[in-house]
């Protein structure tokens, strides 16, 4: 009898400290989805105040705002259907994409970008635009540079095409969007990206090859840091086209895309952006 009793005690114990940990659990998921919630929603609210605010005539201010509407019309979809921290993640990389667009608007608008944002997933390692380039590729003329320009009234926050490493600046044209849309292809737009950033092209002190070396390097450290976390969000950052772009997945229906990183996001085709899906984009 006494041993059914000891028993009895020892089961309701293990019982109990089970409902205790469970109850930890689900708290602590709780309080990270709660966290992650918060976080996105604080950056699509900065981005909408900006909206609000700016305005400009120049191309290249109109089409940054644009490029930032669209981020936010993707980041109040993502926000409304999230109910995973990682989908939350993903609204905050598209609401800072839109406000990489917002301080690219007030840089052509000649007033303070603002303060600095934290970095997007689809731009780690791909660098800056320090001097102004000009190719022609099948006939027709791009160019490129670290300011806006009537000739240069693109913004792109830095991301990668078909693997390559495209640095933030102004361009011509967005060619990683419209390549299949003039009938390019991919093939023509791998060609433009080779054409503007290979070494013969690099700047002093950045060279297309480093750049991309240097990014490379920022994954493989990534993947070591975070293990195979870093490689699931690597995943959804780096398809962003597909959560970003499409809205398909977990998302549904808005063009976003990283170009996080559609761009995909996240070194990959992100971001939240253009590139597969979206601009990469991902302030104020």
């Amino acid at each position: 009898m006494e041993a059914l009793l000891c028993l009895a005690v020892i089961l309701a114990g293990l019982v109990g400290a089970g409902l205790l940990a469970y109850s930890r659990a689900n708290a602590q998921r709780r309080a990270a989805l709660g966290d992650a919630r918060a976080d996105a929603q604080r950056w699509y609210e900065r981005l909408g105040g900006q909206l609000l605010t700016l305005h400009g005539e120049e191309p290249a201010v109109r089409q940054a705002l644009a490029d930032a509407g669209e981020r936010y019309n993707a980041a109040g979809s993502q926000l409304e259907q999230a109910r995973t921290p990682h989908q939350f993640a993903l609204a905050r990389e598209t609401a800072l994409e839109g406000l990489a667009y917002i301080r690219a608007a007030r840089t052509a608008l000649g007033i303070d970008p603002g303060p600095e944002l934290p970095a997007l997933a689809a731009a780690r390692g791909v660098g800056q635009l320090t001097k102004e380039r000009e190719v022609d590729v099948q006939g027709q003329t791009f160019r490129a540079g670290p300011q806006p320009g009537r000739e240069t009234p693109y913004y792109y926050p830095g991301g990668r095409y078909q693997g390559r490493p495209v640095p933030a600046g102004w361009y011509s044209t967005p060619w990683w969007k419209t390549a299949l849309g003039a009938g390019a292809g991919v093939l023509g737009g791998v060609l433009i990206a080779d054409a503007l950033f290979s070494p013969a092209f690099a700047d002093p002190g950045y060279g297309y090859d480093r750049g991309y070396q240097e990014g490379f390097g920022d994954g493989a450290d990534h993947a070591d840091d975070q293990g195979a976390d870093a490689g699931d969000q690597g995943g959804d950052y780096g398809d962003q086209g597909g959560d970003y772009g499409d809205q398909g997945g977990d998302f549904g229906g808005a063009d976003q895309a990283g170009d996080f990183g559609g761009g995909d996001y996240a070194g990959g085709d992100f971001g939240g952006g253009d590139f597969g899906g979206g601009d990469f984009g991902g302030a104020d």
